[in-house]
């Protein structure tokens, strides 16, 4: 799949969100990467790159404290070769990339995976 389009509809995953989502999203910067790095994947508890569809890097805001400042912007990765291995359709790539956005921006607020299934996230 060509990368700008898949670009573009992160973009559009993120302009998709709920203003007051948008709105809180605080230091944190959204980027497309190809495949995650092997530090990732450790973090991740991930053994093979195809099995991770994105990462949040930093400190959600949950665990922020009056000493949080001064530090490099969260970053969410969205890994694009692991989500195009993984769909089968441009419509299943596009679903699956909001699934994902909306997934790490929860870990930003500081919710976990265990909270997400007890949510119905899944």
């Amino acid at each position: 799949m060509d990368r700008e389009l898949f670009e573009v509809w992160v973009a559009e995953a993120l302009d998709a969100l709920p203003d007051a989502f948008r709105d809180r999203l605080e230091n944190v910067e959204v980027v497309v990467e190809d495949w995650p790095d092997r530090d990732t994947l450790l973090r991740a508890g991930v053994q093979h790159p195809a099995g991770l569809l994105g990462f949040y890097h930093g400190v959600p805001q949950t665990q922020r404290t009056h000493y949080y400042g001064l530090v490099l912007p969260d970053k969410i990765s969205i890994y694009r070769r692991p989500i195009e291995l993984q769909c089968r359709t441009l419509e299943e790539i596009r679903e699956t990339i909001h699934h994902v956005l909306r997934h790490e921006i929860a870990h930003h607020f500081g919710i976990s995976d265990e909270r997400l299934k007890d949510m119905g996230a899944y």
